[in-house]
């Protein structure tokens, strides 16, 4: 058995280090943290297969018992998952997508950090007992706030807070424009913005970024579970307390009740009630379902979508 050490951990020396197994039957198992990604670039260039192992799932296999967590023993227990053909592997997105993957999130973190300077503006106002109000960052709420007799520390942060959220806000005209110009032009994104109710052009090169190539998964639940999502199509009853039975549980949907659109020429929906006659010729009416009727087909047609969506 061999072992080494890659020192250092860059590019250089993890392709130093396998310069010796070039052209050798060679599989490798590493796990999907980060910097993963240039050492499967490393790993083609040799001619090895890289499996991708995920971090939770892998964990998860070495059992209940305590065991010390070291580097040889996460390789050594890759090692045996991967000879015994259970290794849980994650997917490799190909370059282009890793691509468009780190641009979304760099995109979802400068909202994030505008959205935090604005709440960061409204703590300082009420730590100070100014009177609350919406949109701060409008010009007169602007004037009203900079008019404020407040302590120098006060006054500092909320001059500091606008400039931020106007810096970000500069950042975030060309990310938008140059995602959505992708998202007109990509056909799994346009399949989603037609087909799905509600999706936009950034939500839509989101989910391509996320999920991918979506013929990987047989139904829409799979696409979902790897996410930490769940999915439409959950069963109704699945979100009751522990211990409640069955038929005292309340039905709520799981996810996002997505209605999709009307095709042409048909008609939408029920809202109210609707009326029947019986057989025997008087007029009945037929009680409301409590949940809306798009919810299952929602999940119908978003599951449809996303087979359709293709990298």
């Amino acid at each position: 058995m061999f072992r080494a050490r890659v020192t250092p951990a860059d590019r250089a020396g993890v392709r130093k280090f396998l310069t010796r197994f070039k052209g050798v039957d060679l599989e490798v198992a590493l796990e999907a943290t980060t910097g993963w990604w240039f050492v499967v670039e490393e790993l083609d260039r040799v001619g090895a297969e890289a499996h991708l192992a995920d971090v939770v799932q892998t964990s998860g296999l070495k059992g209940r018992g305590k065991r010390p967590k070291t580097d040889w023993a996460d390789a050594r227990h890759l090692r045996e998952l991967l000879l015994i053909g259970r290794l849980p592997e994650s997917w490799i997105a190909p370059a282009h997508l890793l691509d468009l993957r780190a641009r979304v999130r760099c995109r979802h973190t400068l909202v994030q950090q505008r959205t935090e300077w604005q709440q960061r503006m409204q703590a300082v106002l009420f730590h100070h007992g100014a009177p609350h109000s919406r949109g701060l960052l409008t010009l007169a709420n602007r004037e009203r706030v900079a008019a404020l007799k407040l302590p120098d520390a006060a006054g500092e942060q909320l001059t500091i807070a606008p400039e931020m959220i106007d810096a970000i806000d500069v950042q975030l005209v060309p990310f938008d424009l140059s995602l959505r110009a992708y998202a007109r032009r990509q056909t799994g994104c346009r399949t989603l913005i037609e087909e799905i109710y509600g999706v936009g052009e950034l939500t839509a090169v989101t989910i391509l970024a996320e999920l991918g190539d979506t013929r990987r998964f047989q139904n829409s639940r799979d696409a979902f579970a790897p996410r930490g999502w769940t999915s439409p199509s959950t069963n109704l009853t699945s979100t009751a307390r522990v211990g409640t039975s069955p038929a005292r549980a309340r039905p709520r949907c799981a996810g996002r009740c997505m209605k999709p659109r009307n095709a042409p020429g048909s008609r939408p929906a029920p809202t109210a009630r609707t009326t029947c006659k019986p057989q025997s010729g008087s007029a009945v009416t037929a009680p409301v379902s409590p949940w809306p009727a798009s919810c299952s087909s929602a999940a119908t047609s978003a599951s449809r979508t996303l087979k359709e969506v293709s990298v």
